[in-house]
């Protein structure tokens, strides 16, 4: 059975690629736009190719069997024609729900006719990144909302689901919505990385402008949207925290203190700065 990752080299694809190894996968080609600076395991094939870019897949896409598909909305049509093409029998695709802008992905592989695995993860453990900048430089987080809460999955446990999906047929034609094990407020998750980090943080209540001001060095034109579509009402988009990802692994999911411990020190200690 040939798997291939696209975004191998990705904050999950990469995940994916060591979690199917780890399953025992033996022949994983793995889609990334320098194959040179790749740095994959022994044993993974590594193209040249990007799901924007769909022309660059079809060397990549010859014989496999099962994709991993990272989401690219505004060219997946194109990547699913050729997948189908190719003789592709499954998808597992990162995508979100039909009405949503990630639906543009779950809808087009299910229009394909072929196999699919859809993964919909909320919030994400590794979204605290954004905070890294402040950390380090002030010890202090602003945001509006201290009490605003989200149930936030490791980008490992969605790696898992992932390797999980491809592997077997037990998941064909289900869409997972993915959460962590636990609902966690703002102030919450800066507690826990206070903790990882072994020194005080202070969560500092901002206006809105204040937020998008201190987010703007790290997000760019994106913090005026992430606060007001996203930290705005995240209580109301926000699922319950769910036991999915373990029931599917058989691994309990990693919780944030978990996260933080394992990933703190790498992403909002003084040496880390590169990662902005």
């Amino acid at each position: 059975m040939t798997i291939l990752v696209t975004g191998a080299t990705g904050n999950i694809g990469r995940k994916v690629v060591d979690e199917l190894l780890a399953r025992g996968v033996g022949d994983i080609r793995a889609l990334t736009v320098n194959p040179e600076k790749a740095a994959l395991p022994e044993g993974v094939a590594a193209f040249r190719g990007y799901v924007r870019k769909p022309e660059t897949l079809r060397a990549a896409l010859d014989g496999v069997e099962r994709m991993y598909l990272a989401p690219a909305p505004d060219t997946v049509e194109e990547v699913v024609a050729l997948a189908r093409g190719a003789g592709v029998r499954h998808i597992v695709d990162l995508s979100g729900e039909p009405d949503s802008w990630w639906g543009t992905v779950s809808n087009a592989v299910e229009a394909s006719g072929l196999a699919w695995t859809h993964l919909w993860p909320g919030d994400f453990m590794e979204n605290t990144e954004i905070w890294a900048r402040q950390i380090r430089e002030t010890g202090a987080v602003r945001e509006p909302d201290p009490d605003a809460g989200s149930t936030p999955i490791a980008m490992d446990d969605i790696a898992a689901v992932a390797a999980a999906a491809l592997t077997g047929d037990d998941h064909i034609g289900r869409a997972y919505s993915l959460t962590g094990p636990e609902k966690l407020t703002r102030a919450q998750l800066l507690a826990q990385l206070a903790s990882a980090l072994g020194r005080e943080l202070e969560f500092l209540q901002a206006t809105r402008e204040e937020t998008i001001r201190v987010l703007t060095p790290t997000m760019g034109d994106t913090a005026t949207w992430y606060v007001d579509n996203v930290l705005t009402g995240l209580d109301g988009i926000t699922l319950p925290a769910n036991r999915i990802a373990e029931e599917i692994t058989g691994r309990p999911a990693m919780t944030f203190a978990e996260w933080a411990a394992r990933y703190a020190s790498g992403i909002f200690g003084p040496d880390s700065g590169a990662r902005d």
